[in-house]
């Protein structure tokens, strides 16, 4: 049986101009330190070494009213050492830092609403809040899913490197700063300097954006559904294709989110990629 590897290099070599157009590859994602992590044959690397087998039908309910939040995220990893594959956190209280650090698979259901950095430093749950969260929610996430039914507060998905992130109400200023990959989606609208320093990834605003949206973005796709107050410092209108069209009408879909009838695409223009090469003096200015 020939391996996923052989079988990946056979349907391109089969279908080049298909293949092209699916990946999008007219797009330019590739920064100057991208690297291939990952190959399908070393499957044995995707997940951590002391990572625990869950059962998604083994449920516990968790009451955290009279807990802080070491105890609480301490109690997440003993039942997820007991094999429970879905938990329930039920009276949050809005603490903070809550469900941080999980590099497991993990159905988490929270209800209620999360204080500032909640589920930051994550990679592989997925987790559904019914309520709001506070600033930095999914900081450095890494893969798996969340989805926030209300709004959400400054920096959501600060250093976002993978996954879905989903506030399907409002979000702060400073949405995806620093973002080096994985997808953030608002279904509300965002505040200003979304998208600064942003390296890679796509955001989708299904709102309004604020001032100097993609302000001294490097990489990455930012898609707005409504109206943009200002753009950023090299950012720039890009060309939007039916095939990214197509994309994010069926990306909102898989979270209810309504699709706008008509986006704008933002790209970075490309004249801060040689920074680097700026004497001290020039980069004073450009700060």
């Amino acid at each position: 049986m020939a391996s996923l590897k052989e079988a990946a290099q056979k349907n391109h070599a089969e279908n080049p101009q298909k293949n092209h157009a699916e990946a999008m590859h007219h797009e330019r994602l590739g920064g100057r330190t991208q690297q291939v992590f990952f190959a399908p044959e070393e499957a044995e690397n995707f997940t951590y070494p002391q990572s625990f087998e869950v059962d998604y039908n083994k449920r516990a309910n968790l009451d955290v009213a009279e807990l802080d939040a070491k105890a609480v995220n301490q109690k997440i990893r003993q039942l997820m050492s007991e094999g429970y594959g879905t938990i329930v956190l039920q009276n949050p209280g809005a603490k903070h830092s809550l469900a941080v650090g999980i590099l497991n698979r993990l159905n988490l259901q929270i209800e209620g609403s999360l204080g500032y950095f909640g589920c930051g430093l994550i990679d592989g749950p997925n987790i559904r809040i019914k309520g709001r969260v506070g600033w930095s929610c999914a900081e450095n996430m890494m893969a798996g899913c969340i989805v926030i039914e209300k709004n959400a507060g400054s920096t959501f998905g600060a250093a976002l490197r993978g996954g879905d992130l989903v506030c399907k109400g409002d979000v702060g200023s400073r949405t995806g700063i620093d973002m080096k990959g994985g997808t953030i989606i608002v279904g509300g609208k965002t505040g200003i300097f979304s998208g600064f320093m942003m390296q890679r990834g796509r955001m989708v605003v299904c709102g309004n954006a604020g001032k100097n949206l993609g302000d001294s973005m490097y990489d990455g796709t930012i898609y707005v559904g409504g109206s943009i107050e200002s753009l950023g410092v090299d950012a720039v209108e890009g060309e939007m294709t039916e095939l990214e069209a197509a994309f994010l009408k069926r990306k909102l879909a898989l979270y209810g989110l309504p699709c706008p009838k008509s986006w704008t695409k933002i790209v970075s223009g490309k004249q801060l990629w040689n920074y680097d090469n700026l004497e001290p003096s020039e980069k004073k200015l450009v700060l």
